[in-house]
């Protein structure tokens, strides 16, 4: 009986050396996500998270190994509301917990300065702000993995002019970083595609009543309105216009490329909303339709604008920390720069500046109640 004793004993001990010795060999890398997950903008910033989330799940079941230890991504979450005040202190926050890779923040206002933060720290922050001075610090470990505002902006110029054949536009910006951003950006490429801007009213991100900004429009003859800010003050504006019998087109940029932006202005938004959206049409991709499968039975909803863009930024950084073979942001970052990803909506390669050398602008409108995509440049 002693001898059985001492032998289960002894198994038990190898056991558990084996298990810390297995834990030993695990290294825990946190990865942050930042985004609105409060508010008006939070289905954005809920979709960009899922689009992280699964991709860390996928990787986490394959067990990827780096410096010989296997890596086990962890999910570090964080609001900031889609306000430049709370996106600096939770910048703060994640950097102070050891956080060296971030995906996010959605809104330029944020990206701005919370990418100060992480430079600072040595961080890489990876955003869809799209507002050109998000990427004009020089800072080495930021990306814009979208298009900018001057690709969003003058697609929808371009379209507006050539195949929409519209003369007089008038114009309406919320004063958010994104929201002059992309109107300046439409405004100059307008004007330079022939197009009259009659006018260009103000609002902000908070805004719900629109009337006199519209009326004032209307009194210019106006083909069309381009609108530089987000769904859910484009959505009842779209519905404010009609009402006002102002029934001209309704353009703006990828923030409107949102079902959410048809759920919200409901019969308002159809073929009269068109919009501009950084990246090529997800459903044909080779992988768009398999990663859509994956992302509804996860999530139980069909990915949003730009969770695909969210995975496949994750997928490239991981890529790079196993090309490089280290967990160093600023040698993944540089790694990064020296590479090319191909995810599943568009091929990621950056210029010096850490925007993308080439990214599709798709223009889409609304379709029974979801963006339908009209073409790709």
């Amino acid at each position: 009986m002693a001898s059985n004793n001492k032998s289960i004993a002894f198994a038990a001990a190898s056991l558990l050396l084996a298990s810390q010795a297995a834990l030993a060999q695990e290294q825990v890398v946190k990865i942050g996500i930042t985004g609105p997950l409060s508010g008006a903008n939070a289905f954005a910033g809920k979709d960009n998270e899922n689009g992280v989330r699964l991709a860390l799940e996928e990787l986490n079941a394959k067990k990827v190994s780096i410096g010989g230890k296997t890596i086990k991504f962890e999910l570090k979450s964080e609001d900031d509301q889609g306000d430049p005040k709370a996106g600096v202190a939770v910048a703060q926050k994640l950097v102070d917990a050891g956080v060296h890779f971030v995906l996010g923040p959605y809104n330029s206002g944020v990206a701005i300065p919370a990418s100060r933060i992480y430079n600072d720290a040595g961080a890489i922050m990876s955003t869809v702000g799209t507002n050109p001075k998000v990427t004009q610090s020089g800072y080495k470990g930021v990306f814009r993995i979208v298009a900018s505002d001057t690709q969003l902006g003058g697609s929808m110029a371009g379209y507006a002019a050539k195949q929409l054949k519209l003369k007089t536009i008038g114009v309406i910006d919320d004063r958010t970083a994104f929201g002059q951003g992309i109107a300046a950006e439409f405004v100059k490429q307008a004007k330079a595609s022939g197009i009259t801007v009659a006018g260009h009213e103000f609002t902000t991100d908070k805004a719900s009543d629109f009337a006199a900004i519209l009326t004032k429009l209307k009194s210019k003859n106006i083909d069309a309105i381009f609108f530089g800010g987000y769904a859910p003050q484009g959505a009842p504006m779209a519905r404010q216009m009609r009402q006002l019998g102002l029934n001209v087109k309704l353009l703006g940029g990828d923030t409107l490329c949102s079902p959410e932006m048809a759920k919200l202005g409901g019969d308002a938004v159809g073929d009269n909303v068109l919009c501009a959206q950084g990246g090529a049409i997800l459903d044909k991709q080779a992988d768009g339709p398999g990663f859509q499968t994956r992302y509804k039975a996860r999530f139980k909803q069909a990915p949003d604008v730009y969770a695909a863009a969210f995975y496949d930024q994750t997928m490239f950084m991981v890529q790079s920390m196993k090309a490089a073979n280290s967990l160093d942001p600023s040698v993944v970052a540089a790694a990064m720069r020296a590479s090319s990803y191909k995810g599943v909506v568009g091929t990621y390669a950056y210029d010096a500046n850490g925007n993308m050398k080439q990214s599709a602008v798709t223009i889409y409108t609304f379709k029974n109640g979801a963006p339908f995509a009209l073409a790709t440049n």
